[in-house]
C-alpha cells in the first residue's frame, strides 16, 4: 500500500519541479519533433502535451503507473485536434504490439524507472524500423566533483522524489539499449542545482 506522501504530496512536488521554466524550455526543444503515431513513456502530468504538433502527429499514447499523474495528464492543456489516449502501464512492460509507433518520447523518465535497460528495450521493440526515440533526461554529470555530490545526495533524493536517480548516465545507456544516437546536446540547466542540472537531449534511431 502506498503512503499518503506517495499518493498526494510526491505527485504535487514532482509536478511543480517538472514544470519549472528551464525544464519546460527543454521540453520545447524535443517534443515538437515528434511525428506519426507517438508513444510517450511516463506521461506524468501531461506537461509535454502542449508541445505536440497535431499537423505532424496522428495520435499520442501515454503510459504512466501513477493514477494521480494520469488524472493530471487527462486534464492537461493540449492543442486543438490532438488525439491523446492515456493508460496505466510501466515503461519496462509496455502494453503495445511491436513496431506500432513512429516516435517514442522520453522526457525525465529514465531517471525513475526501475530498469532503464528494460525500458529502452521496450521502446526499441514498439518502434517501427527507422523510428525515432526523442529524449531529454537529467543524469550523471561529467564533472567529478558534481558526480561525487550526486552520489552522496542520491539516497535521500530518491526517497523524496519518487525514486528519481541522479547518477544514471544518459547517452551510454541509450547506446547500450541498441539505439544509434543521431543528435545529442548537453549542458547544465540554468537556475538549477548542478547535482540535478546535467541535461542530455536529442534523437536516437532504431537501426
Amino acid at each position: 500500500m502506498t503512503s499518503f506522501y506517495d499518493r498526494h504530496i510526491m505527485p504535487r512536488l514532482i509536478g511543480c519541479a517538472c514544470a519549472s521554466g528551464p525544464i519546460m524550455r527543454q521540453r520545447a526543444k524535443v517534443v515538437p519533433l515528434a511525428e506519426g503515431r507517438v508513444l510517450e513513456l511516463g506521461i506524468g502530468g501531461g506537461l509535454n502535451l502542449a508541445y505536440y504538433d497535431p499537423a505532424k502527429v496522428s495520435e499520442v499514447c501515454g503510459v504512466d503507473p501513477s493514477h494521480a499523474l494520469r488524472d493530471r495528464a487527462a486534464a492537461a492543456d493540449r492543442p486543438a485536434g490532438l488525439k491523446v489516449t492515456i493508460q496505466p502501464g510501466v515503461a519496462e512492460a509496455l502494453p503495445f504490439d511491436s513496431g506500432g509507433f513512429d516516435t517514442v518520447v522520453c522526457t525525465y523518465t529514465l531517471c525513475s524507472v526501475r530498469s532503464p535497460q528494460a525500458a529502452l528495450s521496450e521502446a526499441f521493440r514498439v518502434l517501427k524500423p527507422g523510428g525515432r526515440l526523442l529524449f531529454c533526461e537529467h543524469g550523471l554529470a561529467p564533472d567529478a566533483g558534481v558526480a561525487r555530490w550526486q552520489r552522496r545526495v542520491e539516497p535521500v533524493w530518491r526517497r523524496l522524489a519518487g525514486d528519481c536517480h541522479l547518477t544514471r548516465p544518459v547517452g551510454p545507456t541509450l547506446v547500450a539499449g541498441g539505439f544509434s544516437i543521431a543528435h545529442l546536446e548537453s549542458m547544465y540547466l540554468p537556475s538549477t542545482p548542478r547535482i540535478a542540472g546535467w541535461q542530455e537531449w536529442g534523437a536516437a534511431v532504431k537501426a
